[in-house]
């Protein structure tokens, strides 16, 4: 830490229930100088259950990097910050990681307390394995990307969690079961609040119920990892496609000319030139 600057403490704060935060968040706030906040209408509601009365400013995805340029200054003239979110741990799917990067790079001290965090809550309690899981945060919102990614983990035999919002819930269960296949999952919804609900079935039962029912409140959607059989068939099932079809079947999936030709070469052993001659008359 740079001599007289400020420290940048990451404070988690409830995911539904006002009294899931721990005595030490709770003395931070009332120490800081500043408090950095995802959505300042919404912390201040926190603030006020608990008489905490600091500084308030916002920090979120939109001014990111002109706030996160304030709040560097204000640390290194030694004022001590501390950064929430709307819920739970900063940095996790929000623009926090941008801030502690930007303190790590200048030598600003950071102290990260421990506290909630969605997607392991839902997790101990989904019933699928825990002792491996690959957290992948929210799916890009643009439909080929987000197939795109779904291709390249569709092999992966650790569980799978993902954020998602209620308006994009039925468009995404619809995308991983086309990629993925009809898995086991378990859907969390407003965690540790008055209506919080698991749903446990395959992803095409989850999908049967949003279409009887409105999805409502944050979710977390935790999907079983590939079976050994999935994967082993992943590895050899383009041995049986042509050049041309293998590419295929990666631009159908939302890749590029460019990254097919290079992901087909790497797989097939072969020279990406040659795979490019194939790919002349592909659009």
């Amino acid at each position: 830490m740079t001599k007289d600057c400020g420290k940048l403490y990451i404070c988690p704060t409830p995911i539904g229930n006002l009294e899931d935060i721990t005595l030490r968040v709770l003395r931070i706030l009332k120490e800081v100088d500043l408090i950095a906040a995802e959505d300042t209408r919404h912390t201040i509601k926190l603030l006020n259950h608990y008489d905490i009365q600091k500084p308030l400013t916002s920090y979120h995805e939109h001014n990111r990097e002109s706030k996160g340029k304030v709040l560097l200054e204000k640390l290194m003239a030694g004022e001590n910050i501390a950064l929430v979110s709307d819920a739970g741990m900063p940095g996790i799917s929000d623009p926090g990681s941008d801030l502690v990067k930007l303190c790590v790079e200048n030598h600003i001290d950071i102290e990260v307390l421990p506290g909630a965090a969605a997607f392991v809550t839902a997790l101990v309690a989904s019933g699928l394995p825990t002792d491996k899981f690959s957290f992948e945060g929210f799916l890009d919102r643009d439909k080929k990307k987000r197939k795109k990614r779904l291709e390249e983990i569709k092999g992966e035999d650790r569980t799978l969690i993902f954020y998602e919002a209620p308006h994009r819930i039925c468009t995404t269960l619809q995308d991983i079961v086309k990629v993925l296949g009809n898995r086991q999952a378990v859907l969390a919804r407003e965690l540790t609040k008055k209506h919080e609900e698991f749903l446990r079935g395959s992803l095409e039962e989850l999908e049967a119920h949003f279409e009887q029912r409105e999805p409502k409140g944050e979710m977390v959607l935790m999907i079983s990892g590939a079976a050994p059989e999935d994967r082993l068939q992943e590895i050899s099932s383009w041995e049986s496609l042509s050049i041309e079809a293998h590419l295929t079947q990666y631009m159908d999936s939302g890749m590029d000319k460019k990254e097919a030709i290079k992901a087909v070469a790497k797989e097939r052993g072969i020279p990406k030139r040659e795979v490019y001659e194939c790919s002349i008359h592909l659009e």
